[in-house]
């Protein structure tokens, strides 16, 4: 469940990160709230428990719409460059793809979903 609430005169930018039912996939923080402007960084984790590499997805999804791609990971360079100004940097390693986006705005308030695919 993700709700972004955004009082104008707050300035604020809150979060709720969906959690994968699944448990190849884990997304956090489940909430996020943060000040809107230059200084502020949506940063958004997501860990798989694939042992091979996998094609990796961010998701967003505004109040009342569909599911919208912000950007894919297949093979290549690790950082990967999204829409909106978001990316994400791929680590086989820690088997992670974490989303950030520096400057947060009002209109990122939406829920976003890790997706995870095996080769």
């Amino acid at each position: 469940f993700l709700l972004i609430i955004l009082p104008i005169n707050w300035r604020m930018v809150l979060i709720f990160i969906n959690l994968s039912h699944e448990d190849e996939v884990t997304q956090s923080p489940q909430t996020l709230s943060i000040q809107e402007g230059a200084a502020s960084t949506i940063y958004l984790k997501c860990t798989y428990s694939y042992g091979a590499t996998p094609y990796l997805f961010w998701y967003i999804q505004y109040p009342n719409q569909g599911l919208q791609l912000l950007l894919k990971y297949v093979s290549g360079n690790p950082l990967v460059k999204g829409i909106n100004g978001f990316e994400a940097k791929f680590n086989k390693t820690q088997n992670s793809f974490h989303l950030r986006k520096f400057s947060a705005q009002r209109s990122d308030s939406a829920e976003y979903f890790c997706a995870v695919n095996a080769q």
